[in-house]
């Protein structure tokens, strides 16, 4: 085999479990969709104007060390490389400039990083309403900032960092509407003093609120019964706070109820995941080398358990190390020793997220939605349709998915999955773990059919060219 390792994904994970395994000397490729790398958290990093770079921050711009060093490892890096199938015995087919290409090693890690949370309210599905992290990403990408006033709705570290950027670069906040409730406050008590081990984390907190206070942002706190209104587009929203009803304009709606794991590849290669109560999410159960319940298979990074980007940067250089031992370049002693830095900077980096998860919980109300609430986005099924496969006898996501087509669409899940599993949950009276969650086929993201006809294996590869 030409490869001892792949590895998906070139966000801090992906860059640092390369960066871990070259140094170790195994013959590795990265793979990321993306033309450079960088991932989300790192988006464009290297190729970043100065003045846009100074406004996104330090935090922003440390990944450009790391990119660089990424660069002159000599690991084989492959941008561009869409995967969109993985089989079980870790054959990873990726399009690549319209073809269709395979390549397999023994060793996979798949560090495919975090998505953001679905956020069903009416009129989420309008013109104007998106994600906050994809106003981040565009604000990245090519320097844009939304026209008109910018209204941003939900909880979390990110909704502040967005407002704070998107304030810096020009655009007009019209509001903060956080629908975080009351009770989370007295929940991450508990938690707070695990998180003063992390100062630095909370005080960066701090200084986002205090900067979006200090310009006069108005600030809503325990919002409920989001909507937002609109004929063509959105036009304003419609919430209830401090007990009274309010209504305010805004020509963009930014949505925002944490990150969850992605994972669309694990669930296509069937590996065992478990319900966390306290993320409300699925996650790929992993051992501390990131190792899943496919031989071979690794998650590191966001896509194993939210903990942020220095966390997945600890833990991609574990899941190398992981790998390189199972390759028997390293013996377990050695591993260990090697370990002893990325294992401690995890540790300090994850003391915080039982605070940060309690705090930002998301309300009940967002993950299960009003009846005439639209979840899934591709077929427009709505909650109340959910509820009636329930009722009509349907136990679980896939048997719902077959009666009302709902997952069915090109994201196969992406967006409604973790909400059509805790409504079904709600409705039958059964524990989220037991419902389940959609099953993934391939491919992961549509492909036109003539790369499929000029699919190409490394193993077919004539020796000369």
């Amino acid at each position: 085999m030409r490869h001892d390792l792949v590895i998906i994904g070139a966000g801090p994970a992906g860059m640092s479990a390369a960066l871990t395994a070259g140094s170790l000397g195994l013959k590795t490729v990265l793979l990321d969709e993306q033309p450079r790398a960088g991932g989300q958290i790192y988006r464009n990093v290297t190729t970043a104007d100065p003045k846009l770079a100074a406004l996104l921050g330090p935090d922003y711009t440390y990944g450009r060390a790391l990119a660089g060093r990424l660069a002159a490892s000599g690991v084989e890096l492959r941008y561009g490389a869409l995967v969109w199938d993985v089989a079980r015995d870790l054959t990873v087919t990726t399009l690549q400039q319209g073809q269709s290409l395979q390549v397999r090693a023994p060793q996979l890690i798949a560090a495919t990083g975090a998505m953001e949370r679905p956020s069903p309210i009416p009129g989420w599905t309008l013109p104007g309403v998106m994600n906050a992290g994809a106003a981040q990403i565009a604000l990245k990408s090519s320097g844009s900032v939304p026209a008109g006033p910018v209204l941003l709705a939900g909880g979390g570290p990110l909704l502040l960092l967005v407002a704070c950027q998107l304030l810096d670069a020009g655009a007009t906040v019209a509001a903060v509407v956080e629908t975080s409730p009351g009770a989370n406050r007295w929940a991450a008590l508990g938690h707070l003093p695990a998180a003063l081990g992390t100062p630095a984390t909370l005080i960066k907190g701090l200084r986002l609120m205090r900067r979006l206070r200090a310009a006069g942002i108005p600030w809503f706190s325990g919002a409920t019964q989001l909507a937002v209104e609109g004929q063509q587009r959105a036009e304003a929203l419609r919430f209830t706070a401090g007990g009274r009803e309010h209504r305010l304009d805004a020509s963009v709606v930014l949505l925002h109820h944490g990150v969850v794991p992605n994972t669309q590849l694990t669930r296509l290669l069937r590996v065992e995941h478990d319900w966390d109560a306290a993320q409300l999410t699925w996650q790929p159960r992993v051992d501390d080398w990131g190792q899943t319940s496919l031989a071979g298979l690794r998650i590191a990074g966001d896509g194993a358990s939210i903990g942020g980007a220095l966390a997945a940067e600890a833990s991609g250089t574990l899941a190398a190390l992981g790998a390189a031992h199972a390759l028997q370049r390293l013996s377990a002693t050695e591993c260990d020793e090697r370990a002893g830095a990325a294992r401690k900077a995890l540790r300090q980096q994850l003391r915080i997220r039982p605070f940060l998860d309690a705090l930002y919980r998301p309300p009940e109300w967002i993950n299960t939605p009003a009846d005439d609430t639209v979840v899934c986005r591709c077929e427009e099924v709505t909650a109340g349709r959910i509820r009636e496969m329930a009722r009509l006898g349907c136990q679980g996501p896939n048997q719902t998915k077959f009666f009302s087509r709902c997952g069915m669409g090109p994201c196969q899940g992406r967006l409604c999955g973790l909400t059509v599993t805790q409504i079904l949950a709600s409705e039958l009276g059964k524990p989220v773990a037991e419902v389940g969650a959609y099953h993934i086929r391939s491919p992961l993201k549509p492909v036109p059919l003539a790369s499929l006809a000029s699919l190409f294996t490394e193993e077919n590869k004539d020796p000369t060219t």
